[in-house]
């Protein structure tokens, strides 16, 4: 069995996902997030309500300024 391996050639590689880190601090405070109080918008988690809103006015500044 070993002589058909060697003639084949390597085994062919398996494709991998690509690694995701799960989120863990506020977007907005960078305060750890808690599984019992989190706040999810746009594909993200924010600790609070708050915290996304302010991410939100942040990002429209950001946006402003590069204009």
């Amino acid at each position: 069995m070993a002589e058909q391996e060697s003639k084949l050639g390597p085994a062919p590689q398996e494709k991998t996902k690509p690694v995701v880190e799960k989120q863990t601090n506020c977007l907005a405070c960078n305060k750890p997030i808690r599984k019992l109080k989190r706040y999810y918008r746009d594909g993200k988690f924010y600790c609070s309500k708050k915290c996304w809103k302010v991410a939100l006015e942040k990002a429209k500044e950001e946006k402003s300024e590069k204009k």
